[in-house]
């Protein structure tokens, strides 16, 4: 039995009137409301649009303990399923986790029209910090304290867990982000890639991991001004415009 979903975390469809959609995926101990208005924007100007609620996300930290990438990589599976059902073509766009999924979506799906990655986590951890993780975990600590809510703007705190399930994040970059990067030399669809200089939660370092070994065209925007939870930051009025403007040349909207 799981905890009630909280008001507005809950995952968002919308139907468009362009015969095109947009994924758009949250991160890690988020929820759907970290992405809204971004997926708000991408309905404005027409699309079809889908926002999973991953499982484990946005009732209660203790509903995400068991949860594995596994988990929610079949969400957005599900979740690209239903939305390419009443569309020809889709974009993807994910922050943080929701990057890596995006990135993951994208590897198994060539067919993808294009992709938007916003602070993603994009490579796994060094032989070390894997070994630190392990042994937090064989200590029994099953938390530690939460990585939500870094963003710059002082009036705005995103809707996310105190903590983080060791379990769950050792999965995100074992299971996720690791075998992942050995795809992205084969990937060649357009990818617009926006990354925060100073983001305290995934080092932009990734951003250009992601830079040097994709094969596709991609367009980078440097935010200079916000932290990690772009969306929802003093520049997301730039991540939002940027996202759509891709979203339009790629789809042919």
């Amino acid at each position: 039995m799981g905890g009630q979903v909280q008001t507005g975390a809950e995952a968002w469809s919308h139907n468009g009137t362009l015969p095109s959609g947009v994924l758009v995926i949250h991160g890690f101990t988020g929820n759907p409301s970290s992405v809204r208005e971004l997926a708000e924007r991408f309905a404005a100007e027409g699309f079809h649009v889908e926002v999973p609620r991953l499982t484990g996300h946005g009732t209660v930290i203790e509903d995400m303990m068991p949860t594995r990438w596994s988990d929610w990589s079949a969400d957005v599976e599900a979740a690209y399923k239903v939305l390419s059902s009443r569309c020809k073509q889709v974009v993807v766009a994910g922050q943080s986790m929701g990057g890596a999924l995006t990135l993951w979506l994208a590897a198994h799906h060539p067919e993808i029209a294009g992709i938007v990655c916003i602070n993603p986590v994009a490579q796994g951890r060094t032989a070390e910090e894997i070994a630190f993780f392990e042994a937090i975990i064989e200590s029994g600590e099953e938390s530690l304290p939460g990585i939500g809510s870094d963003i710059a703007d002082p009036q705005v705190v995103e809707n996310s867990y105190a903590g983080t399930p060791l379990r769950a994040a050792y999965s995100m970059y074992v299971e996720g982000a690791a075998p992942l990067a050995e795809h992205y030399p084969t990937m060649v669809m357009p990818m617009l890639l926006i990354n925060s200089v100073q983001d305290h939660v995934v080092e932009p370092t990734q951003s250009d991991f992601l830079v040097a070994h994709y094969a596709g065209k991609i367009e980078r925007v440097m935010l200079e001004k916000s932290f990690h939870v772009a969306t929802q930051d003093v520049e997301k009025e730039t991540v939002m415009s940027r996202s759509a403007t891709f979203a339009k040349q790629v789809l042919g909207a």
